[in-house]
């Protein structure tokens, strides 16, 4: 108990094992549902499941370990929602690049990462970034999100006069879909902690009752990881020009990280006085180790997790709470049939009610002020409409810099905000 003390400090957080080990449970729940959305979608790029699902389980274990036992905080990590979706459907099946070369790409995004957290640029890099554009990427990648979801559950259908349609929602898989989304919203509604993966568990349940998937069974020895182990491709990556691929992973985790942190502490009354986060070095490492070991193991990036918000609701306060959550991720190591018995339309669910929590951020935007709110709503459409997050982040950053200067408010613009719209211009029109 002296060990547990001297490395949490749970007097000086006025909080206890029982309390911690509670709120390593209830944040656990809340965040499951990755071990088996993140292999789903993943290995549609043609990764074997079973390695990513080992992948998925070690990557989180490992980042929340890191993050517990080295920045003493109660945050989780695991495989992003939305950077999943992104490797897979835009960087691997839109622009035809092998999914070790993706890997790859991952892996340097990690190494950024580190360098940046080393090198204390992370706090100039995103307190240049304009506020209302940090909530449209975040709102825009949810919206992604929800057209794959909508896609994977048969409630949406391509159609050669509209581009999209309605449908087939007859089909039994499609009404599963929708009614597993209502019971993930009706039970987040009455704070059932792990309403997600009831969610999921339901649909699949009652799918393979009627006889539309199969059970895979739920308990089995640890699958081999050796189908996705350090098959990353560096070079590939590097010769393929994914620089704007690299980019974006570096781009979109910055934030995620950041500002789960600065969320989840600021609600769990953990920042200083002057509002800024003590160890804030040591929790960026966890995430940037994370990040390189994940693609060293044949998964996507690793962010922390809002859900963690859920341990610290119930009195988490240090980095014991998220050893718990890391011991618990581990255990899951021997479910990888539940993972195959999951059929894709039963993580759609999961996929729109994350979409709805990151729609959040169009509420923040300054819609009073033309030029801030309309390269907004640019960043934020295009990434579904395009299909791809990396080109609604470049339509933000060059309609933000361009409107800002035809509307005579240079004043507002940032130089680092002016240099990523000038690069993603030259990559657009030279690199597309």
């Amino acid at each position: 108990m002296q060990l547990i003390e001297n490395l949490f400090k749970l007097k000086e957080h006025n909080t206890s094992v029982k309390t911690e080990v509670i709120a390593g449970f209830t944040t656990f729940l809340t965040m499951a549902y990755i071990i088996l959305v993140n292999p789903l979608i993943l290995s549609s790029t043609g990764m074997d499941l079973n390695a990513v699902f080992v992948a998925t389980c070690l990557a989180a274990a490992l980042g929340t370990a890191i993050m517990g036992l080295v920045a003493n905080y109660p945050i989780a990590l695991a495989p992003g929602m939305g950077l999943n979706a992104y490797f897979t459907f835009t960087v691997v099946k839109g622009m035809n690049v092998p999914w070790e070369t993706a890997l790859g790409a991952v892996f340097i995004s990690g190494l950024v990462f580190l360098a940046v957290s080393l090198f204390k640029v992370r706090e100039a890099i995103v307190n240049a970034i304009p506020r209302s554009l940090k909530f449209a990427i975040s709102a825009g990648v949810g919206m992604f999100l929800a057209i794959i979801a909508l896609k994977n559950a048969g409630v949406i259908a391509a159609h050669p006069a509209t581009y999209l349609t309605l449908g087939d929602i007859h089909k039994p898989s499609t009404l599963l879909a929708i009614l597993g989304f209502f019971i993930i919203v009706a039970l987040e509604y009455r704070r059932v902690h792990g309403s997600i993966i009831i969610g999921i568990l339901a649909v699949t349940a009652l799918s393979i009752l009627l006889g539309l998937s199969k059970f895979e069974g739920i308990v089995a020895p640890v699958p081999s990881m050796a189908p996705t182990l350090m098959k990353m491709d560096i070079q590939g990556a590097l010769n393929a020009g994914l620089i704007g691929v690299v980019f974006v992973f570096f781009f979109v985790d910055l934030f995620d990280t950041t500002g789960t942190l600065v969320g989840v502490s600021h609600r769990a009354g953990l920042l200083d006085k002057d509002g800024k986060l003590p160890r804030l070095k040591r929790a960026l490492m966890a995430d940037s180790v994370a990040i390189t070991a994940g693609a060293v193991m044949g998964t996507s990036s690793t962010t922390a997790y809002i859900e963690s918000a859920a341990g610290t609701a119930v009195g988490g306060r240090t980095g014991l709470t998220a050893v718990v959550v890391a011991l618990l991720f581990l255990a899951c190591l021997w479910f990888s049939p539940l993972a195959k018995t999951v059929p894709a339309y039963a993580t759609a669910p999961a996929l729109c009610y994350v979409a709805v929590l990151m729609a959040r951020g169009l509420a923040e935007i300054q819609w009073d002020d033309l030029t801030e709110s309309a390269p907004a709503v640019m960043t934020a459409l295009a990434m579904p409409f395009t299909f791809s997050i990396a080109d609604g982040i470049a339509f933000g950053f060059i309609s933000y810099t361009l409107i800002k200067l035809l509307a005579g408010r240079f004043a507002d613009l940032k130089p680092a905000v002016i240099v990523i719209a000038v690069l993603w211009i030259f990559k657009l029109a030279f690199f597309l």
